[in-house]
């Protein structure tokens, strides 16, 4: 990746929060419309991609975003949630996790060094944060991201069920240990 890469923590603001929600529409329409109905497709990015609900999610102190720029662009971003639960038992100890919720970059982006750059970025905010344990869940029909996951060490540990609008999918749960 060339240098004019920036790997930043998001401010908490309204005009970064409108921001991540085209980047997340883009971004996630992008991965996976061919793959969807467009009325699954549009219900999931009503709910999820909105200005309100990502301000909400980066108003939370649980969770961190790394938004990648190029030139002063946003070309990709990872949303973290610290002491997560995905993959454990009610009740076991969340204290040292992170989770990648999403980490994705545009299709123009894909292949150029980005994701990995990402990537290595998160784990870099993961162990500043103390965290001895990487998780993430990823469709088990993705197999791009599946591999990408794997290259940097991550295992398949169990799945449970994504809901995308009416359809109910089964994501992969992935674990690293730092």
């Amino acid at each position: 990746m060339s240098l004019p890469l920036r790997i930043l923590v998001a401010k908490r603001t309204p005009e970064t929060a409108e921001k991540l929600a085209a980047l997340g529409r883009q971004t996630f329409y992008e991965t996976f419309a061919a793959d969807n109905t467009p009325a699954d497709m549009d219900a999931y990015l009503a709910t999820t991609f909105g200005a309100e609900q990502q301000l909400q999610e980066l108003q939370d102190p649980s969770v961190i975003f790394l938004l990648a720029q190029m030139q002063q662009e946003l070309v990709g971003y990872a949303m973290l949630r610290l002491k997560s639960d995905l993959g454990l038992e009610p009740g076991k100890a969340v204290d040292n996790r992170l989770e990648i919720a999403r980490l994705y970059v545009r299709e123009d982006w894909v292949g150029t060094g980005l994701g990995a750059a990402l990537m290595r970025r998160t784990l870099e905010e993961a162990r500043a944060h103390g965290c001895r344990t990487v998780v993430l869940g990823v469709w088990e029909r993705n197999t791009r991201a599946i591999g990408f996951y794997k290259r940097f060490g991550f295992k398949e540990i169990g799945q449970h069920d994504f809901t995308l609008g009416s359809d109910v999918q089964t994501d992969l749960i992935l674990r690293k240990g730092l």
